[in-house]
């Protein structure tokens, strides 16, 4: 009877505030939410830096991925009732797969990655984490590893988790336009999942759902320019990075700073994709951080001596950010190192120092690849074409194409004393 009690109370509802209630659908999910691999994400911010332009993009990577499982259910259901085969189990391994496919991320998400580690991405972290996981709860994960790493035979349910239409982007894109405010973010995720079906074992569109897929890639590509690349963002961002990089260079030169004990870790040795995976306390470590570890050190730093990170960590902690311009050209080498040789001269540093007051970044982003898991239409007549032939939306094939611009951020100080780029 106690383990009966037991299964029941791991029935949990949660209300979530995109989709209503949201329910956990197994005891052995309910296991894995609970633990600390995955409550670690309540502490990482799901659109790192945002917060700064759009005040509530405070969500967190632990709400995408619930709402990302949620998603899943849906599209089970509905390709069930148009025939497709998923047994209990598959069905299961799909949830599961979702709901750990962002397990890996670091602290403000895709802001500092390879930063702490270098050359590992969150898509190999998680797969480890999935792995550790896998060994705690005995084996249970095996099928939804298949799936998560394309393996297993229904292609498909790869397809809902990683892809160019899956349900990681259809819950981001929903979840960010919510808490941003960014209305040309807002999708219509449940009449895409009510067009989804399966042909040849992989996932298609019915016809019916065409502009659903055209409005779902156009939001996708102002939602980048809008907020996940929005200047300032990418200045907050960038600053973060160069906090860290100080950090990283103060420990080389045997100065210690206040950081936790796994933030240490990596800021005092040097770990890359080649011994990350020879030392399992590096995983341990990796586990254990999140924003906090991060933003308790910059809120520290920014009373340290050292000058560099001082001006660093207070600036970001005051939302005093760099300027920052985004050009659609290439930037002029000699506009650049003007920039430098004002900034050496304003601020009183050395030339070698300067990377850290001038800084230059290329941005690429597309909104649609082509790519041979292109979103694939079926059309009334049987036939599959891929959107960019079916759709008649006379920009679509713009959309495919790579955007590159070009940006430069320094301190604003420089701005009166410096002729703009244009």
């Amino acid at each position: 009877m106690l383990q009966r009690e037991e299964t029941l109370n791991k029935k949990k509802i949660i209300n979530d505030p995109v989709y209503g209630f949201i329910s956990i659908p197994s005891g052995f999910i309910f296991d894995l939410i609970q633990h600390p691999y995955f409550q670690r994400l309540r502490y990482i911010k799901q659109v790192s830096m945002t917060h700064l332009v759009y005040p509530g993009a405070l969500h967190t990577r632990f709400q995408h991925a619930l709402g990302a499982m949620h998603l899943m259910g849906l599209a089970v259901e509905t390709l069930r009732s148009k025939g497709t085969a998923i047994t209990e189990a598959e069905e299961e391994a799909a949830l599961v797969a979702i709901l750990l496919h962002d397990i890996g991320h670091g602290p403000f998400s895709h802001s500092l990655e390879h930063t702490l580690v270098e050359g590992v991405s969150h898509e190999l972290l998680s797969a480890l984490m999935m792995k550790e996981l896998n060994e705690v709860f005995t084996g249970r994960l095996d099928l939804a590893i298949e799936i998560f790493n394309n393996r297993h035979p229904k292609k498909f349910l790869h397809q809902l988790v990683s892809g160019q239409l899956d349900l990681d982007r259809m819950d981001y894109l929903s979840r960010d336009s919510f808490f941003t405010g960014v209305a040309e973010g807002v999708i219509s995720f449940d009449r895409i999942i009510k067009m989804m079906n399966v042909v040849d074992n992989e996932l298609v569109i019915e016809h019916k759902g065409i502009y659903s897929i055209e409005k779902f890639l156009i939001a996708r590509r102002l939602m980048y320019w809008q907020v996940y690349l929005h200047k300032t963002v990418l200045s907050a961002e960038q600053m973060l990075l160069k906090i860290l990089q100080r950090a990283k260079e103060l420990y080389g030169n045997g100065i210690s700073l206040f950081a936790s004990p796994s933030l240490e870790h990596f800021l005092r040795n040097k770990i890359t994709r080649e011994n990350f995976t020879e030392n399992v306390s590096h995983l341990v470590h990796f586990s254990r951080l999140d924003d906090t570890d991060i933003l308790s050190a910059v809120k520290t730093w920014a009373y340290h001596e050292d000058p560099i990170l001082q001006m660093l960590c207070s600036r970001l902690m005051a939302r005093t950010l760099y300027h920052t311009e985004l050009h659609s050209s290439e930037l002029d080498g000699r506009f650049v190192d003007d920039l430098k040789t004002r900034a050496v001269t304003y601020f009183g540093i050395d030339a070698a120092q300067v990377d850290y007051y001038v800084w230059t970044q290329l941005i690429e982003n597309s909104a649609y690849e082509i790519t041979s898991s292109n979103i694939k239409i079926l059309m009334k007549d049987g036939s599959i074409q891929d959107i960019a032939e079916a759709s008649d939306l006379s920009n679509l094939e713009t959309l495919s194409r790579k955007v590159r611009k070009f940006a430069v951020s320094f301190p604003k100080e420089l701005l009166g004393s410096t002729p703009s780029i244009s």
